[in-house]
């Protein structure tokens, strides 16, 4: 058996542990459904889902890998349930797109590093409870940090 089929059937299965795991804590649970209603809200913006919650070798993680017609987008999810403490894209901090940069490095470095566009976005979703969901879409909303190059 390839180690890529073996890679595959562990990381299918710890994703299915953890989803339905009775024992999850409740802001894991709320940032699951934030990144689905995410998905919805990005597709019905036009956007191609590709893959959601990769995780890089090099420890870099990406929420949502998608395509905006010519451009390759990874999304970062954000998910509150109020605004008392700020906004959601506040808690992407520099460590934060440092980690989402790794992920779409190693994105990249599967396709063999296409001459390709490619971009950062954030979106925010706000639930609250007898509303519906609030979609923000922050496109481009950071540069590839330093030391990161492409």
């Amino acid at each position: 058996m390839s180690t890529g089929l073996v890679r595959f059937i562990a990381d299918l299965s710890n994703r299915w542990r953890s989803r339905f795991s009775p024992l999850r804590p409740e802001h894991l649970r709320l940032g699951t459904r934030g990144e689905k209603l995410a998905c919805r809200f990005l597709r019905r913006s036009g956007y191609k889902v590709l893959y959601r919650n990769f995780r890089g070798r090099s420890g870099g993680e990406i929420d949502i890998v998608c395509r905006d017609k010519d451009t390759l987008v990874f999304v970062e999810v954000k998910t509150r349930t109020r605004e008392d403490f700020g906004r959601p894209f506040d808690a992407v901090d520099r460590n934060k797109q440092k980690r989402i940069a790794r992920g779409g490095l190693a994105w990249l470095r599967l396709l063999d590093d296409p001459d390709i566009l490619f971009r950062f976005d954030v979106v925010e979703v706000i639930i609250v409870e007898d509303a519906l969901p609030r979609f923000e879409l922050l496109r481009n909303a950071f540069a590839l940090p330093e030391p990161y190059i492409y």
